[in-house]
């Protein structure tokens, strides 16, 4: 199986309004509840794409409740750690006219020093069973800043592959433990690296400890520093929807490829499609699969040579 820790998991709950304005009254149109987390949505779609997934990670109070509730029927199990308090609510509000989202995210629970105990436990037993393991996105209140790179670490030891998807000082602090492989996306690399030159930063950041970085640049796609060269991938064009999990496609796809032992070019290129198919589906971790289809054979992969 192949396991996704969320340690801020979320009930992401979006509106939908006709048009959105500061300072006035909105009629919501449509009212949508789903379990997120970017480890949740990775797993959804990992899930979709046939592997079997388990989810970890803290779920509290009545949120963390109706997300387990929500997760109960779909393909990934649900291995999520009780806690104390309350799982944060995502609220995104999606302007139906422009099609832009404005999109509000709670801090989450703050998880005791005995719950983070027990968690490492039930991550220790998971990882027995684990062909590799995506630690993703924020970390909640409570859990210490160097817990990314504990749970590299631990996943290491067991001779797990590990990718690390979040930002800031857990993403800083979690390459220097070696994952696998890091996706942070154009402004969580810049934050890293301080380059904004796309291939300066994938070869910065691989040289704070990843085996390999996969960076996604929105519509530009990928750009990739692994141990086979720099490989940069493009959709064949520019799709318009909803771009809320297309990061979290991309690191599925690339998750999967790592398992199946896939070329750095095939890994890739499923990133990139799956992104795309992802920003025209209607929420995040599902994916269009007829456009995925149609998608893959026109990603254009090509090596980038002349940091050499």
């Amino acid at each position: 199986m192949i396991l996704t820790v969320t340690l801020n998991a979320a009930l992401d709950i979006t509106y939908r309004v006709p048009a959105l304005a500061p300072h006035t009254t909105h009629r919501v149109s449509d009212v949508r509840e789903r379990p997120g987390g970017k480890g949740v949505n990775v797993a959804r779609v990992l899930a979709a794409l046939g592997h079997e997934t388990v989810v970890t990670g803290f779920a509290g109070g009545p949120a963390g409740t109706v997300l387990r509730e929500l997760l109960a029927p779909l393909a990934p199990h649900d291995a999520l750690v009780p806690v104390e308090g309350a799982t944060r609510r995502t609220v995104a509000v999606v302007d139906t006219a422009s099609g832009s989202t404005t999109q509000f995210n709670e801090p989450g629970p703050a998880v005791s020093p005995a719950e983070w105990a027990r968690f490492l436990d039930a991550y220790d037993a998971l990882l027995r069973d684990a062909r590799a393991v995506a630690l993703c996105g924020s970390l909640p209140p409570g859990i210490h800043v160097g817990a990314y790179a504990e749970l590299v670490r631990r996943a290491r030891a067991a001779g797990v592959p590990v990718l690390l998807d979040s930002d800031g000082e857990p993403l800083r602090r979690g390459i220097a433990a070696r994952p696998d492989l890091v996706k942070p996306n154009a402004d969580e690399l810049a934050r890293l690296t301080g380059a904004r030159e796309p291939v300066r930063a994938v070869l910065g950041a691989r040289r704070r400890g990843a085996r390999a970085v996969a960076a996604s640049f929105g519509p530009d796609g990928l750009l990739a520093a692994t141990p086979d060269g720099v490989w940069q991938a493009t959709p064949p064009a520019p799709v318009r929807g909803n771009p809320t999990g297309a990061g979290d496609s991309a690191v599925a796809a690339l998750l999967a490829g790592l398992v199946e032992g896939l070329t750095w070019p095939e890994q890739l290129a499923r990133a990139v499609a799956l992104s795309a198919a992802t920003v025209l589906a209607p929420a995040a971790g599902e994916f269009d699969a007829a456009a995925y289809e149609r998608l893959l054979p026109d990603v254009s992969v090509t090596e980038r040579t002349e940091h050499r």
